[in-house]
């Protein structure tokens, strides 16, 4: 059948009991399927991490300020990473910078959820937050 309309005999389904074919001109067959395939990616949410900096000892004001800016960016969709930045001999301040950490992910806690305990990377000592899902109407 394929022959006598000059079209090409395309398996769509091999693992199909029995398997599935279709008569179509293949190269159109082709470009359809590059063509759905782009406009998968074209529709993939892309993951934006923004990061936000502390200093051990970030004041009061500071934080309050990029807590602000992580709970728009956790709205808009974007993961956050935040960090503390040990500089020189800050190092021994480890527990605040732990305590900030833990303060913000607990002010957080409605928008996102932390992806792992803060653990340190160097001189830095980071979390990640992921957003929480929003819940279709």
């Amino acid at each position: 059948m394929a022959e006598e309309r000059e079209l090409d005999l395309v398996e769509i389904a091999p693992t199909a009991k029995p398997p599935v074919c279709k008569i179509v001109d293949y190269q159109r067959f082709i470009y359809e399927q590059k063509k759905k395939e782009k406009e998968k990616k074209a529709n993939a949410t892309k993951v934006v991490v923004k990061e936000i900096r502390f200093g051990p000892n970030t004041d009061e004001h500071d934080y309050n300020f990029k807590l602000k800016h992580a709970i728009n960016f956790l709205q808009d969709g974007n993961k956050v990473k935040a960090y503390v930045f040990f500089k020189g001999r800050t190092i021994i301040y480890k527990e605040k910078g732990a305590e900030l950490l833990e303060r913000l992910i607990s002010d957080v806690e409605e928008y996102g959820t932390p992806e792992k305990s803060p653990t340190m990377e160097g001189r830095r000592m980071v979390v990640i937050i992921a957003p929480k899902k929003k819940k279709k109407k």
